[in-house]
């Protein structure tokens, strides 16, 4: 059997310039990683680093978004305190969803199956009307599809259906989703 040898770890993960990356980690500490509200200078600064970004956003405290550029938010989108956007490749977030304080969307992880631990990546994409509740992971590679929730503190490694609800680790459907008007 062989062992894990980390030493000879390669990542093939490409990112943006050096500088432009260290300047956004400064920003990103200043303005996002913080206490202070500051929701239309954080909708701005994404802005400017390449994020699309819809109407209506609110980004809340202490929010941390790994690259800007690879962010794409629909309209009238929370996302709320603690929350972890580690997105090594495009997280596309739809129009009327909300991310719940300290849930985590995780676009990369490694293979455990390697003794170089090599990273695997996948795309994130969250439909419109999707809830993250609080202390959610949603991991790579997962569609969560229209109008589908992911309980408080659950782990959704597969796709999840729209208007679906679950819960759990990993996440399993529960009910159906009912909206009432």
């Amino acid at each position: 059997m062989s062992e894990a040898d980390l030493k000879i770890y390669k990542s093939s993960f490409k990112t943006r310039n050096v500088l432009v990356l260290g300047f956004w980690y400064l920003l990103n500490s200043l303005f996002f990683k913080t206490s202070f509200y500051w929701p239309s200078i954080r909708i701005s600064l994404l802005r400017l680093f390449g994020a699309r970004i819809g109407k209506g956003v609110v980004i809340k405290p202490n929010v941390n978004i790994k690259y800007p550029w690879l962010l794409v938010v629909g309209d009238y989108v929370w996302i709320g305190e603690g929350v972890w956007i580690d997105n090594l490749v495009e997280v596309n977030i739809g129009s009327n969803v909300c991310i719940s304080q300290g849930a985590m969307l995780l676009t990369g992880n490694h293979n455990y199956k390697k003794s170089t631990f090599d990273l695997i990546t996948g795309e994130i994409v969250l439909e419109d009307g999707v809830w993250i509740g609080a202390k959610s992971v949603v991991c790579p590679g997962v569609t969560c599809h229209s109008h589908a929730v992911l309980s408080v503190g659950s782990v959704a490694t597969t796709d999840l259906q729209p208007y679906k609800i679950y819960q759990g680790n990993p996440a399993r459907p529960i009910r159906d989703r009912q909206i009432e008007k």
